[in-house]
């Protein structure tokens, strides 16, 4: 049988061209079971599924680990970070990993996930954004020595401007309170978005949040394709979305409630505040800007590296 349960399975595997151990079926079960039947075996799911796991198919998701571009200066800035945060963390300055999660429609949308319930959830079969009551944008930041996320959740727009005022707003709620003496702070953020490194609009809001806090703000940026190596998006953002599996956002006030439940068993907490501000889009940098700008840019990538100091 295991020899005819192979030959079944080679008929219906795809593999990996450039490694001949990654292999995948997308047959189920009951369709190995068939397929056996036909061949004169009368066998159970469970069977078969001992026999996938004996031949090393294991049920698994697919991971989104393919680096689908490169850049010249990639290693240098990944190698760059990891000494800023060092001696941000070493001198008892915050370090921060800035990111904004997938706008969600409110309303009555199906969500993926599943709930204990004693009849089913019924949601629109179609999720039309003209049917929604509205919008939430939710606008994350993770305190890489606290273990803490705070998220803001906006209802208007992602712009520079919001991602500006939520870090206004993560500072005073939460940063001054537990770094009085910080002299600096270091945000890891990606490359586009409403941070984008390419932006002049979002060096000066950052500017002007700098100096409406008295505190320099130093960014680095991680070069294009490598966002997945940013904090954020792996040791917060999924406890995030399992923290809402399954329920149905109906309001602004049932996210904030699903996502302060964010929580691990290694001491993860969650704070959560609405931004209920209409924001601009399109809006541009003042003209004189780029020429009398204060940010400074560092000597070593300043692309992606650079340091809005507060002014009198």
């Amino acid at each position: 049988m295991d020899q005819d349960f192979l030959d079944i399975l080679q008929q219906h595997t795809a593999g990996n061209p450039m490694n001949s151990s990654i292999r995948w079926t997308y047959l189920k079960p009951r369709e190995i079971v068939s397929e056996l039947l036909k061949k004169g075996y009368s066998v159970s799911r469970n069977i078969v599924r001992y026999l996938l796991k004996k031949h090393e198919y294991v049920k698994r998701k697919a991971q989104k680990n393919v680096t689908m571009g490169g850049h010249p200066d990639r290693n240098a800035q990944i190698e760059n970070i990891t000494q800023l945060e060092q001696d941000y963390l070493d001198a008892g300055n915050p370090v921060i990993s800035m990111d904004t999660k997938k706008k969600e429609l409110l309303g009555t949308f199906y969500r993926n996930g599943s709930l204990y319930t004693q009849a089913a959830i019924q949601t629109n079969d179609h999720d039309f954004p003209s049917s929604a009551t509205g919008s939430v944008i939710p606008h994350g930041f993770y305190d890489l020595k606290r273990n803490t996320g705070y998220i803001t959740l906006g209802t208007s727009h992602d712009t520079s401007e919001f991602a500006c005022d939520s870090l206004f707003q993560w500072w005073v709620n939460e940063g001054i309170i537990h770094y009085p003496k910080a002299k600096s702070l270091l945000i890891l953020c990606d490359g586009g978005g409403s941070n984008s490194s390419r932006h002049y609009i979002f060096k000066e809001d950052l500017q002007k949040t700098a100096n409406a806090l008295g505190l320099e703000i130093r960014i680095a940026h991680y070069p294009p394709y490598t966002s997945k190596y940013n904090p954020i998006e792996h040791r917060f953002f999924p406890h995030v979305t399992r923290a809402c599996e399954g329920v149905v956002f109906d309001s602004v006030e049932t996210v904030k409630t699903l996502i302060s439940r964010t929580s691990t068993s290694k001491g993860l907490t969650t704070i959560v505040h609405i931004l209920d501000k209409i924001y601009e889009t399109g809006r541009k940098y003042a003209a004189d800007f780029k020429e009398i700008m204060p940010i400074v840019f560092d000597t070593h990538l300043p692309k992606w590296n650079y340091r809005a100091i507060p002014q009198e």
